[in-house]
């Protein structure tokens, strides 16, 4: 039996004005021990987030990408699989737990069967499954990603270091949010002033991400109008929380599709995001994850 184990990042995407375009990998991980098997069957093990609630066979997210996996790469499909996953990334929160079990399940299928698949065919696979790569960039990738599909409608990304001062504090409340939910709010057009100003903002949260770290510029560049107050019916108390911070100065955003809240602590913001936030909120205080999405075999770790 060969066994593989695998870690995979949360990740946030938007972060305000990057609208599925760029994304950031957190230090919060998922870690999946998958191993292929000759007895026949499914056996999946879940401790942590989604235990008790998430499919124990061919209806779990990892195992379905397993198999789609092998079909693309040409493998024949085992004749079982078994899956331990430890997961801390919540659920339906907006920090790409989806996107992470879907980047587990094709670097676990890609490492067990040995076959070849490039890494470029991974991230396409992926943003395939997942249906846009802000997520899944960074899953795989680590550090701060810029994603877009190029002319052939093929996902390509960009990965960039943020600066070593970035901390980013996810505001996470019990409440769920469905994805699907939350893009059915936007419109189909936008102004173009809005646009405008979301280009600006983005170009801008790049340079401050990744060479000027300071709270005005940050402040300034977390900035939208493209989708966070469309959506903010369906969260409201994510968008009142949004609003309390950025009053006292502190950046921040909804995170992905919501409703997790994601701020960006500096020296002189720190002491100003609990007050804000409550009782009805955990507070996960973070690092930028460097690498991304990690495997090992058990016996070279």
């Amino acid at each position: 039996m060969r066994t593989v184990d695998i870690r995979v990042p949360a990740t946030s995407a938007n972060l305000g004005p990057g609208f599925d375009a760029l994304g950031l990998a957190l230090s919060l991980y998922d870690e999946v021990e998958a191993a292929l098997t000759e007895e026949p069957g499914v056996h999946v093990a879940v401790e942590g987030e989604g235990a008790g609630e998430v499919d124990l066979g061919e209806g779990h997210l990892i195992v379905k990408t397993m198999r789609e996996t092998f079909a693309r790469m040409g493998v024949a499909q085992p004749e079982g699989i078994r899956l331990r996953c430890r997961n801390s990334i919540p659920h339906a929160r907006g920090l790409g737990s989806s996107s992470a079990a879907v980047c587990a399940g094709i670097l676990a299928a890609r490492a067990l069967s040995g076959a070849e698949f490039p890494d470029d065919e991974v991230f396409a696979l992926a943003t395939e499954i997942e249906g846009h790569p802000d997520n899944v960039a960074p899953c795989l990738a680590g550090g701060l990603t810029v994603a877009w599909f190029d002319h052939t409608g093929s996902p390509r990304m960009v990965k960039l270091t943020p600066d070593e001062l970035i901390r980013p504090v996810a505001l996470i409340p019990s409440a769920r949010l469905a994805t699907e939910t939350a893009r059915g709010l936007l419109p189909k057009d936008v102004p173009h002033k809005d646009a405008s100003f979301n280009a600006g903002r983005a170009a801008l949260l790049i340079a401050a991400l990744t060479q000027r770290p300071e709270r005005q510029l940050l402040f300034a560049a977390t900035e939208d109008r493209l989708h966070q107050h469309y959506r903010a019916p369906a969260m409201q108390a994510s968008a009142d929380l949004v609003e309390r911070l950025r009053a006292v100065g502190v950046p921040a955003v909804v995170s992905g599709a919501g409703p997790t809240v994601l701020a960006f602590s500096t020296s002189d913001t720190q002491d100003l995001i609990a007050p804000e936030v409550g009782n009805d909120w955990h507070i996960q205080l973070m690092d930028v994850d460097p690498v991304g999405a990690n495997v090992q075999f058990p016996e070279t770790r």
